[in-house]
């Protein structure tokens, strides 16, 4: 029959018997040991050693032991044995060593007073107990005095004195009035340390006649009360009065001043104080001061800070403790109590002291006859406690010798133990504080293993929580635990267990499959004890469900459901609670599997409504609010998506599938479409979820298929008419087993890098795809062409072989297959690739050229024998260049240019020929890994073709009626120059072109001169060469001969630089209005002048003076006499609003020729020389075409007129 073991989280029941490591060894008081195993006594229970006792109840004296045989005990009291059987008032009880002393019906307490020792003895030694001083508690009364009244001006300080009487223990103080109620206090009034009351300053309100000092004694729960003492604050003048009527100056308390002063300390007094402390107690240090105003107090540690979190402050930070004292803590303290009249210091030194206190302790100690071992006692205390050893009470100086037993102070080593070596030992530390006494006994055992846990115990515990398997077990020597699971398996380990000193097996984490039978075996040498436990693994309580917050109108109902889940084989018990209370007897409460229904809602059902669910081996609960409003309309129903599913479970798992269950969450009033599953694999992809499948929103269980060797988790969500829901909480994980791969890798090629060898790649698989560990490839390859076997090697997870020693650019067939510890994928299809290429061999043959025109020519070769090309054929490569124009005017090398033609193609066309000229060409055949040998070089030549433009054009010397022209000759004859056309025309001022002249000159010719030209007229240049081919392009210039009898010098032919010239309108020139700006300005000053004088009486024929000389802006100048006339603005006076841009050597380049803003600005370039003559700019104006037609000459310019005027 197996007997139940329970075990809940949280409170694990530990029933076991604690086995130590062997140099202490506990013997359990199991009473299946009791009847054939003896043991040393160990004092189990005693009295404190200061044991205050209460005088009016008896004396219980506490001494409890246990042993096998069961000890005797004895007494002594003040160092003598205490006979208890001669004192009729003292008993022991029956099986006990307590001591109970009857002074209820006679006696006194203190005859008993003293200092008592118990002894507890049995055949294998004996335990003493600590010496215990008995008195009895003391709370004597107050001495009988005369208490004077106080009387004292507003803001003197005041200490009133409580003195209590010395009881056992110390009383408690406090200070109330006649009413029993506390005296209030603040930081100007406070209690200190000593039961003193004391003021900082006094106030009229501290005027009372019943200051009352109490002393408590808790031991006797009696309260000792001292006089009352009257206090009496007045003023100055009051106290004067009082002082001139009945008293004396002497006989006040503290007669001060009550002006405001700094702080002096009333305790402790002078600079410096010392204080003692021992280690583990409470530090309290006090400093309280007088002052007025009343003074504040701060503590500082010198040389250090105070401890973090053991400091605190109390009465008003007038007091300073420091719990849990250590030598640490030792150093000077200063208060400092401040006002704004100034600062006190006072420095406490203190000094923690420490009474003995266990380093180690003294262990019992479980030995086998012959084996060895130790007991230590160390310990320390400030100052160095002093250790001595006692063997059964006796101290061992004087003891029985034991050859087994050497002493090395605060050591005892045992060797060879024997029987005989039985004993308790008593280690004593002690100094001027105190003193501590252990006892530990030496048992010499032979005992083979046994085990006390009960046989077949069933334990149950619930899924994902430790499980502890008890093994509780004795035996000397100490025996060996081993654990294992089932009828075969080997020893546990912790790896995943935990092996505990006292034969406890833990579970960490309990899982399903940890259900079983679970065999502890004990092991010394002297025997094997082994015992069989049960472990089954129970699934939580779950509350599935939970009960919603809600929010019902008065009268109506409302309905809270709480769904469980639980382990089958356990059955919960539902209960709902109220506010953490039962549920109100009330008809309108009830209660089925589910629900909790409330019909008739009150305003008093408003609460906290609990729902909890115990099984035997754990619990689960829920609340939800419930809120009771007054009846609204319904309001309208709210859409939104789903909430999350809950609650999923793994079923029916498989290698290659798994059934996943969930419970759909609320689909707020839209109903569920469908449900989307998707997965996370742990191992290989962390963090990314992959989806899985879909299932319709009526289905709340799916079938899912797994691939090997993922460790899956699953999480669902639920999509309606409005969107997606939030995911739900990820299920638990689930590993698939591991199987050889299905698949294999894809882009498998094979492409060689070197002419000897075959690079083979692959996709490789990811670790999904793997299907479990240890994944590897299998390549392998073979000629194409041929009956060779299949060579194979298996690689790591890469994605590259090399296969070195191939011949060149030969076929091969390829297989990639996947493998892994399982076993290997399907037989992979071969791929062909090849191996490395080489350069070409041959070069192409018959290469000839047809020229086409003079600037394309068309070639033609021979293709290669394909295996010459000894790689992937890629296309044909012509290199050409020119080797010599036919003109013999260029002979500077050309580099060479490339075309490439793709394919097997057997002809080219080469575009882009200078005409006129001798080329050569070759041609390779390419492959990937380069070009082959050149063809031999061929030549042709290409015919004449058009010139181009002539290099430049430049005007010189222009006169009256001549321009010379001079040229350079086209950069590119591209043929022999027949001749030079030259065609030219006049340009009015309005831009019109007059009639077009058409010239031929030689070819030998580089300088023309053009006569009987029209003086002071623009001309426009076209300029081109030909040859017997045809014309080419032209270049176009303008320029203008000079004026007659103008003064105007010819433009400056000289200058390095083009210096454009050209016609203005200088009376949209900011110069030229500036100019007349300044004369109509002075003009007008000059009027002014005139009037002015004309008024002061003055002569002055201004009339005269303005017929004589007019006013040159509305006067034309003429040009013959200089003299001003009438100002005309006909249309062909207008200004040139479009000139050329000539270079001051007259040259001009064809490519500068090209329209400008400038073009068509107003003399924005013009300048004056410095003989006062305007130079204008110009620049041509490039045409395509010539304007034919009859044009007039340009007319003057009124820039003559003004040139004559300055």
């Amino acid at each position: 029959m197996l007997k139940k073991q329970h075990i809940c989280a949280g409170r694990v029941p530990l029933i076991l018997f604690l086995c130590q490591m062997i140099s202490a060894l506990d013997v359990p008081l199991d009473p299946k040991l009791l009847d054939d195993l003896v043991q040393p006594p160990t004092i189990t229970q005693q009295s404190p050693k200061d044991y205050i006792i209460d005088p009016r109840e008896n004396i219980v004296i506490q001494c409890e032991a246990k042993g096998k045989p069961p000890p005797s005990f004895s007494w002594t009291r003040n160092g003598t044995h205490f006979d208890i059987d001669k004192d009729p008032l003292v008993t022991m009880k029956p099986g006990s060593g307590t001591l109970v002393i009857n002074i209820m019906s006679e006696g006194k307490a203190e005859t008993y007073e003293g200092v008592y020792q118990c002894t507890a003895r049995n055949e294998r030694g004996a335990a003493v107990s600590n010496n215990i001083v008995v008195r009895p508690s003391r709370s004597p009364l107050w001495t009988k005095e005369r208490l004077e009244p106080i009387i004292l001006r507003n803001g003197q300080s005041l200490v009133l004195p409580c003195r209590p009487p010395i009881g056992l223990p110390p009383a408690i103080i406090f200070w109330m009035d006649n009413s029993f109620q506390r005296l209030p206090q603040s930081e100007r009034v406070s209690q200190g340390l000593n039961g003193d009351l004391y003021f900082s300053n006094v106030l009229p309100e501290d005027t009372r006649e019943d200051y009352i000092c109490y002393a408590r004694f808790n031991h006797t729960q009696t309260i000792q009360q001292k006089q009352p003492i009257s206090l009496k604050v007045i003023s100055v003048d009051e106290l004067n009065d009082t002082i001139a009527a009945n008293l004396s100056d002497t006989e006040f308390y503290g007669a001060k001043s009550s002006k405001e002063r700094p702080p002096t300390f009333l305790t402790p007094e002078g600079n410096e104080s010392h204080k003692e402390e021992l280690r583990g107690n409470v530090l309290s240090l006090e400093c309280i001061a007088e002052g007025l105003p009343t003074p504040i107090i701060y503590w500082i540690k010198e040389d250090g800070t105070l401890p973090v979190n053991r400091t605190f402050y109390r009465n008003f930070k007038k007091t300073l403790q420091i719990i849990h004292v250590s030598e640490a803590d030792s150093g000077n303290y200063q208060c400092i109590a401040k006002n704004a009249l100034g600062a006190v210091h006072h420095t406490i030194s203190v000094t923690v002291k420490a009474a003995p206190y266990w380093i180690v302790a003294p262990q019992n100690l479980v030995l086998s006859p012959g084996e060895n071992g130790t007991l230590i006692c160390r310990a320390n205390g400030n100052p160095k406690p002093r250790i001595s050893w006692l063997t059964n009470g006796v101290p061992v100086e004087i003891a029985l010798d034991d050859p087994s037993r050497k002493i090395d102070g605060d050591t005892i080593i045992f060797s060879n133990v024997q029987e005989s070596s039985s004993a308790v030992y008593q280690c004593n530390a002690s100094n001027k504080y105190g003193y501590l006494l252990a006892n530990a006994f030496v048992n010499v055992l032979a005992e083979p293993p046994r085990i006390l846990t009960s046989a077949n115990t069933l334990y149950q515990v619930i899924a994902n929580r430790p499980a502890l398997l008890d093994c509780a077990f004795f035996g000397s020597p100490m025996p060996t635990i081993e654990w294992f699971k089932g009828t075969k398996g080997s020893a546990l380990h912790e790896d995943i267990y935990i092996l505990h000193d006292n034969g406890t097996l833990e579970i960490p984490v309990a899982q399903k499959d940890s259900t079983g039978t679970y065999t502890c075996v004990a092991r010394n040498k002297l025997g094997m004890a082994k015992n069989e436990v049960h472990l089954e693994i129970k699934d939580p309580t779950r509350i599935i469900k939970q009960p919603e917050y809600a929010v019902v109108q008065r009268g109506s109902k409302v309905s809270f459901e709480c769904k469980v889940k639980h382990d089958h084989t356990l059955i919960p018990t539902i209960m709902w609670l109220k506010d953490n209370g039962e549920l109100p007897n009330d008809e309108r409460f009830s209660t089925d599997k589910d629900h909790l229904v409330v019909s008739d809602v009150k305003d008093d059902d408003g609460g906290t409504y609990t729902c909890t669910a115990n099984t035997t081996l754990d619990s689960a609960s829920a609340s939800a609010v419930l809120r009771v409003v007054a009846p609204t309309p319904t309001p309208a129903p709210i859409y939104d998506v789903p909430n999350p599913p809950f609650d999923l479970e793994l079923t029916n798992q498989l290698d290659k599938s798994v059934q996943l269950t969930w419970t759909p969450g609320d689909d707020n009033n839209s109903p569920i479409k469908k449900f989307i599953i998707e997965y996370e694999d742990a191992m290989h992809e962390a963090g990314l979820w992959r989806h899985q499948a879909e299932v319709s929103g009526t289905q709340t269980t799916a079938q899912l298929k797994l691939s090997p060797y993922v460790n899956y988790s699953f999480r669902v969500m639920a999509e309606n008419g409005i969107g997606r829901s939030m995911p739900s909480e990820a299920s638990e994980q689930y590993l698939t087993k591991a199987a050889e791969p299905d698949q294999n890798p894809t882009a498998v090629e094979g492409l060689g890098t070197e002419p000897d060898n075959l690079v083979i790649t692959w996709k490789p698989l990811n670790g999904f795809q793997s299907n479990g560990p240890g994944l590897q490839y299998k390549v392998s390859w073979r000629q194409k062409d041929g009956d060779d076997e299949w060579t194979s090697v298996v690689v790591a997870n890469v994605s590259k072989y090399i296969v070195s020693g191939t011949p060149t650019f030969v076929p091969y067939l390829i297989k990639v297959q996947a493998l892994n510890d399982v076993g290997f994928a399907p037989e992979p299809a071969a791929v062909m690739g090849h191996s490395g290429e080489d350069l070409p061999m041959v070069a192409p043959g018959n290469v000839h050229v047809n020229v086409v025109n003079s600037t394309l020519a068309e070639v033609h070769w021979d293709p290669v024998p394909p295996k010459s090309v000894r790689g992937h054929l890629q296309g044909y490569r012509i290199y050409y260049w020119k080797t010599q124009s036919s003109s013999k005017r260029n002979r500077r090398h050309i580099e060479k240019k490339i075309l490439t033609f793709q394919g097997s193609k057997t002809h080219g066309m080469l575009p882009g020929l200078q005409p006129y000229s001798h080329y050569a060409l070759n041609v390779r055949v390419v492959n990937g890994k380069g070009e082959g040998p050149a063809s031999t070089d061929k030549g042709f030549h290409t015919p004449e073709g058009v010139p181009s433009a002539p290099s430049s054009l430049k005007i010189v010397n222009p006169t009256l009626d001549s321009l010379t022209l001079e040229w350079d000759p086209p950069s590119h004859p591209n043929g022999i120059l027949t001749e030079y056309i030259l065609k030219y025309q006049p340009i009015n001022n309005t831009h019109e072109l007059g009639p077009l002249v058409d010239l031929k000159i030689p070819a030998n010719k580089t300088r023309w001169t053009l006569k009987n030209l029209n003086f002071s007229t623009r001309y426009k240049f076209y300029f081109y060469a030909q040859t017997s081919v045809g014309s080419g392009s032209q270049i176009t210039e303008e320029a203008i001969t000079t004026v007659d009898e103008a003064g105007i010098l010819p433009p400056d032919v000289g200058a390095g630089k083009a210096m454009a010239s050209r016609q203005v309108d200088i009376a949209t020139q900011g110069w030229f209005i500036g100019l007349m700006c300044a004369v109509a300005l002075l003009i007008l000053i000059l009027l002014i002048v005139c009037f002015i004088r004309r008024n002061k009486g003055g002569k002055y024929p201004v009339k005269e003076k303005e017929d004589a000389h007019a006013d040159p802006e509305i006067q034309p100048m003429k040009e013959d006499d200089g003299t001003f006339g009438e100002y005309s603005d006909a249309e062909d006076h207008k200004p040139l609003k479009k000139g050329s841009r000539t270079p001051s050597d007259r040259t001009v380049k064809k490519e500068d020729s090209d329209d400008s803003l400038v073009d068509y600005g107003e003399g924005v370039n013009g300048q004056f020389n410095e003989d006062g003559s305007f130079i204008g700019q110009y620049s041509g104006k490039k045409e395509k075409e010539p304007a034919e037609g009859n044009e007039s000459s340009e007319a003057p310019s009124p820039v003559n007129a003004m040139n004559s005027f300055v």
